[in-house]
């Protein structure tokens, strides 16, 4: 979420502050199937990525979320390094491919 899309929701744009809460509302629905797959066994809950640089966007999920655990807050997309160095250490032979079935 841009800044300019905060500002609109701040100024109380109905429609951007719709699809805020729209977004909100899905990502937190999916949180919550994930606390059922692990038996309500979370012992906290990460938001990462881009849109985890929206105070307002994390806020909004936390009002639905932080009754499972605690919520936490990582700016940034460093998942994709992650698994750019991943690959390289399979590549390497300093790591396993490992296979989930």
């Amino acid at each position: 979420m841009s800044g300019r899309f905060e500002e609109m929701v701040g100024a109380g744009d109905e429609r951007a502050t719709l699809i805020l809460e729209a977004m909100a509302y899905q990502i937190a629905k999916d949180i919550g199937a994930m606390g059922v797959v692990l038996k309500g066994a979370v012992d906290g809950i990460v938001l990462t990525g881009g849109m985890a640089h929206s105070e307002m966007l994390a806020d909004a999920i936390k009002q639905w979320v932080s009754f499972l655990a605690p919520v936490f807050v990582f700016p940034g997309e460093d998942e994709m390094m992650a698994l750019a160095e991943g690959g390289l250490r399979v590549l390497l032979k300093e790591e396993e491919i490992r296979i989930y079935s």
